[in-house]
């Protein structure tokens, strides 16, 4: 069911570049769309409180909305012209003909320096043009409950360690203890894809081309025997419809499963979560045959079209003013996430000084590294996040392997199914 809060006024102000290029005249009231399943709408708020004396003209509104809001909805009131003005978004190719183009708002030298290695993701193709602060470079990866490995008696998994390895040692905690299952993946086609390149998929032919090849096929039958079998959960995959995300947060905050693969953007909300109820950390992600697949991904802050200059240039003031280097490194160390920004990469954050505790620090090292990894061993990864149609494979691989997962197709018809979404 999708949750609307609408009415908290915020007030914001544009950067000083952007005041100087295109200051509004009038008021202006900003609709800015934000899924808060992680907390950071409070933080964006208060963000938005020190614009208040620069520039009170302008207002923005927070509507806060499921996240399958953004991912299903948002794309056709695009398409209507009755979006919001502002986003955290996650298709950052796919929506890419809506964006307003900041160049004109920022230092574009330091942006390419700073954001280049994401940039090109929010260009779908085009050959330049700057249109999204990236709110948080994320990867895919695993948080595993310590303490249930200890009580079971089993050893976790050494570094390098393949899936089947994990598959086997989960198998045997979930034996020991009587969990629920052994492990839990997000519902999404983002998430089965770094597993899925550790086994070979390439997702991108010689032309450039999406392609369901003998290593998607692998994995996604280990899948469908892994839920055969228990160790993964019917509740996650097989029971949502169509291409809807679900998460696996619950089950691992209630200790009944060992195994979550889940990603970066997640330490904090683990650490929330969690507490003090039992010892937990980010593993190395398990590997496969043709490497230990990641996928690297985030959201970013974008602003839209709307036909209005004076709420186009706010709109993109706003966005150029969050991405500068001060406010940037505030807000990657108060939301944890990996800075995109390449300065503060090298730089490193305090995350310790926003109140994350040595797991959440020590996880987001642990990302970092297998961010660098997934550049090395499966570059496919980048290529198929700057994908304008990267998010048709990752619904497709959702909607039709869950159907797999329940029978109501057989492996090989859900294969199929894919490669026609996807043609």
């Amino acid at each position: 069911m999708t949750h609307h809060t609408r009415g908290l006024r915020l007030f914001s102000a544009v950067s000083i570049a952007a005041l100087c290029q295109a200051a509004p005249a009038l008021a202006v009231d900003l609709d800015f769309m934000i899924s808060d399943v992680d907390g950071k709408a409070n933080i964006i708020a208060e963000f938005a409180e020190r614009y208040r004396e620069v520039n009170p003209d302008v207002t923005v509104t927070l509507n806060t909305v499921g996240y399958n809001v953004i991912r299903e909805q948002l794309p056709v009131q695009l398409e209507a012209g009755t979006g919001p003005d502002l986003a955290f978004v996650t298709d950052l190719g796919g929506l890419n003909p809506y964006y307003i183009d900041l160049t004109p708002h920022v230092d574009a030298a330091g942006w390419e320096a700073n954001y280049g290695a994401v940039l090109p993701w929010y260009r779908a193709g085009k050959p330049g043009g700057i249109y999204g602060f990236h709110t948080e470079m994320t990867v895919t990866g695993p948080y595993v409950n310590l303490t249930m490995f200890e009580e079971a008696g089993v050893e976790v998994p050494e570094p390098g360690a393949t899936w089947e390895d994990w598959a086997e040692a989960t198998r045997q905690v979930q034996a020991e203890l009587g969990t629920y299952a052994g492990m839990v993946m997000d519902r999404s086609g983002h998430r089965f894809a770094g597993p899925a390149m550790s086994y070979g998929a390439k997702y991108f032919d010689a032309e450039g081309n999406l392609v369901i090849d003998e290593g998607y096929e692998t994995f996604a039958k280990m899948m469908v025997d892994w839920h055969k079998e228990g160790l993964m959960p019917p509740d996650v995959w097989p029971a949502v419809s169509g291409a809807k995300y679900a998460n696996g947060n619950e089950m691992f905050f209630g200790q009944e499963v060992p195994f979550y693969m889940s990603g970066s953007w997640n330490t904090g909300n683990v650490q929330s979560n969690v507490g003090d109820n039992f010892d937990w950390a980010v593993v190395p992600v398990p590997c496969g045959p043709a490497g230990c697949g990641v996928m690297p991904g985030g959201a970013g802050l974008v602003a839209f079209k709307s036909g209005d200059p004076e709420k186009e240039a706010a709109a993109a003031g706003f966005v150029a003013w969050m991405g500068e280097e001060a406010q940037a490194r505030d807000w990657y160390t108060r939301t944890y996430a990996i800075p995109a920004h390449a300065g503060l990469q090298a730089e490193g954050l305090d995350y310790a000084s926003a109140g994350a505790s040595e797991n959440v620090a020590e996880g987001l090292k642990a990302f970092t590294r297998m961010a660098a990894m997934a550049a090395e061993q499966t570059p496919q990864a980048y290529q198929l996040q700057g994908s304008p149609i990267g998010f048709k494979i990752y619904n497709a691989t959702v909607e039709y392997l869950s159907a797999a997962l329940n029978r109501d197709l057989t492996v090989e018809e859900a294969l199929e199914k894919i490669r026609e979404a996807v043609k």
